[in-house]
């Protein structure tokens, strides 16, 4: 279920004491609100996730969506219509590939895609193995940049982190006047509590969450490393 917005908002406006809206009107938390919403995106990925048959192109190096912050799994196969469930896909390291199949960015076009390799560096690429096929869909999983909230309406990124969301929107309003002492010290401890609760969130997710594990966890294939079959 997700967070409305106005309820949001109301929350904030009663810890900074502007229930009539005087010095911060919804209308300003609400930009903060959207730029909360990114800045979290930007920090945890996986906090507003799209899954979906994508289009593979006729080359080995791919690009997520444009609406993409950054790539987090290719599931499987979905064949030609992107609705065929097929073969898994499977994370390999890019050494692996470079070592025991150097012309793999030469490959003959597949129907069937068995391997993809991913750089953190570049979060918004990442390569396949074989060359797909005209035609060729996989179920993808990206992070995407979520749509801007409106009043009246719901927060786009997943509800578990509303706190985190009006921790945000304290910490920008109480900028608004940080030459004052007390608001300066205020911002920073709602800054500060936005961090802590993204952080402690990720070091309970390291184990389940996958765009944590694929950086740690072994690679999956046969005992050479590329996928036979």
């Amino acid at each position: 279920m997700s967070a409305q917005v106005n309820d949001l908002l109301g929350r904030a406006s009663i810890i900074i004491q502007d229930t009539t809206e005087t010095r911060w009107p919804h209308d300003e938390l609400l930009k903060w609100m959207n730029d909360g919403q990114r800045e979290i995106v930007l920090l945890k990925p996986d906090s507003n996730v799209v899954n979906e048959a994508f289009l593979l192109a006729e080359d080995t190096k791919q690009s997520i969506p444009n609406s993409g912050v950054s790539f987090i799994d290719l599931v499987r196969n979905l064949g030609e219509d992107g609705e065929t469930p097929g073969k898994p896909i499977r994370l390999i390291k890019r050494h692996i590939m470079d070592e025991q199949y150097p012309n793999w960015h030469y490959s003959e076009p597949s129907k069937i895609i068995k391997h993809y390799i991913i750089d953190d560096r570049d979060p918004t690429r990442f390569y396949v193995f074989p060359k797909p096929d005209e035609n060729v869909h996989a179920e993808l999983v990206y992070a995407a940049v979520p749509t801007d909230c409106s009043l009246g309406g719901e927060i786009e990124i997943n509800s578990i982190y509303a706190n985190a969301l009006l921790d945000y929107i304290l910490y920008r309003a109480y900028q608004k006047d940080a030459d004052y002492g007390v608001n300066r010290d205020s911002a920073m401890m709602a800054y500060q509590s936005f961090r802590n609760s993204l952080g402690l969130k990720s070091q309970i997710e390291v184990l389940d969450n996958p765009y944590i594990r694929r950086r740690f966890g072994p690679t999956s294939g046969s005992p050479t490393g590329v996928a036979q079959g």
